[in-house]
């Protein structure tokens, strides 16, 4: 199954109709802009809430603050498109997190009426939306050394799977199979604290079923892997 990738630019996005259900609508955004949606990423800054700024207040790097701003202007314009109010008036809130109960689980919007991710990696930032849980990862495909220092740490039969490919092969398989593993914990809320094994997702062409998951491979550029996972 493949997802249609709209992409945000600088001009105010058509969103559509909510997104109920299953139904999910994915975006992607150069998030080296200067405008995105509509609105400048060098006056956003009343468009976030304090933790957004605070966040963005910490980046040193001039680049990095940028891609930061464009991504999160992005995902409130297009909330608040799918919702029908202004995007500073979007209320982000953090749920608890599956594993410890703490306060820093899955971004979510107050009141739950969207579901939400956002990925980054370089410039390029990927955005989904539905009714049910969901999350989104984009990523560069990883260099020879990545591939080693990973290999061990994944599933068995991914490391034999990755093992048995031609060496110049493995990065991009590793890119599929990394970017279905971290939408997976994205939509879960888990993140990384459990590790990479669990659950078996694969890194051949098209990704493992996993009980109460959808996993779908996006579309995405060159040297570039991206994929969703829907709850069902």
């Amino acid at each position: 199954m493949s997802t249609h990738v709209n992409r945000l630019g600088e001009d105010t996005p058509r969103t559509g109709l909510l997104p109920t259900g299953t139904g999910v609508a994915v975006w992607s955004l150069d998030t080296t802009l200067d405008v995105v949606g509509g609105h400048r990423v060098d006056e956003a800054l009343p468009i976030l809430d304090a933790n957004e700024r605070d966040r963005a207040g910490r980046l040193v790097r001039a680049g990095d603050r940028h891609r930061y701003l464009a991504s999160h202007v992005g995902l409130r314009v297009l909330l608040g498109g799918y919702l029908g109010m202004a995007p500073q008036d979007v209320c982000l809130v953090r749920e608890d997190c599956p594993c410890c109960d703490g306060p820093h689980g899955r971004p979510a919007v107050a009141g739950g009426a969207v579901q939400f991710s956002l990925s980054h990696s370089d410039d390029l930032a990927y955005l989904a939306f539905a009714g049910v849980p969901v999350g989104i990862d984009v990523e560069a495909v990883p260099s020879a050394a990545a591939v080693k220092d990973v290999l061990n740490s994944l599933h068995p039969a991914e490391t034999a799977e990755l093992s048995a490919l031609p060496a110049a092969q493995r990065p991009e398989a590793l890119g599929r199979l990394w970017s279905r593993k971290e939408a997976y914990f994205k939509g879960t809320g888990t993140g990384l604290a459990e590790g990479l094994a669990e659950p078996y997702i694969g890194s051949g062409p098209d990704p493992a079923a996993v009980p109460g998951w959808r996993l779908i491979d996006l579309p995405a550029p060159p040297a570039y892997a991206a994929a969703l996972a829907l709850r069902v």
